[in-house]
């Protein structure tokens, strides 16, 4: 065995020992949307405490992953919403599916991330990919709790097939009782593949069509944030597509988990 090869096993071995000693999350409650998703709650077995749209650091062996929250921080338990990633790009949520209730994950003691809602701003486009949504989920989520007023929300939610969709029925709620403050759009990419079928909403990426809903919600740079949650691919598309129309982008990247 070389120095490097030995180095790589002293450190595997250190962040195993680094994990096992960080507080736990225990497993309370799962719900498998699709043969790849999942949302799950964890409870933590210590105080933890984050803004809306921060991210928390989960792990398992000697694998640990960052993972936005879309629980506001008012509810009991976090709330994540998760994408299996196969092996041999996937390391951290093959760990996760073989999970049960009652399961403990290892969880870093301080929520991190700037992905959050800037308030100077009337106006705030969403755009996301599948799991993306989540911190969005999150900041509207703790906006209502809060009564929070004088701001809206329009969420763009990009994915293949219409199962993805996992808060559309809780968002389609939202709307239904915050028409003035909160818009939301689910489009398909593959509108003509079977597990789309009778699929009546949008078609397109996300990415395709938000200069489209830019126009149809009279959104301007002046009174406009937007923030990018999801594929690396769809945010760059965004960015190339409003950063010369003048609008400020946030942006939250996923990637291997």
């Amino acid at each position: 065995m070389n120095r490097a090869e030995q180095a790589t096993i002293d450190r595997e071995q250190q962040l195993r020992k680094t994990i096992a000693s960080l507080p736990r999350a225990e497993l309370v409650s799962r719900r498998d949307v699709t043969d790849d998703l999942m949302v799950i709650h964890l409870r933590p077995q210590v105080e933890f405490s984050f803004k809306p749209g921060q991210y928390c650091t989960l792990g398992l062996d000697s694998i640990e992953r960052a993972y936005s929250i879309a629980s506001a921080p008012h509810e009991p338990d976090l709330e994540i919403f998760v994408e299996l990633v196969p092996p041999p790009d996937g390391a951290l949520t093959p760990l996760m599916w073989e999970l049960k209730v009652g399961d403990c994950m290892s969880i870093r003691p301080r929520a991190k991330g700037v992905f959050t809602m800037d308030q100077k701003y009337q106006n705030h486009l969403m755009v996301s990919t599948v799991t993306g949504i989540a911190p969005f989920v999150s900041t509207i989520r703790s906006y209502l709790h809060k009564g929070g007023e004088g701001h809206r929300f329009y969420v763009l939610q990009g994915a293949s097939y219409q199962n993805e969709f996992t808060y559309q029925d809780e968002m389609q709620d939202l709307v239904a009782q915050n028409p003035d403050t909160i818009a939301y759009v689910p489009t398909v990419s593959r509108p003509a593949e079977d597990p789309n079928r009778g699929w009546q909403g949008e078609k397109g990426r996300a990415n395709a069509v938000v200069e489209q809903y830019l126009d149809t919600f009279r959104l301007s740079p002046d009174d406009t944030m937007v923030y990018a949650c999801g594929h690396p691919g769809m945010i760059e598309d965004v960015k190339e597509r409003l950063s010369p129309k003048g609008f400020a982008i946030k942006e939250e990247r996923y990637w291997k988990q």
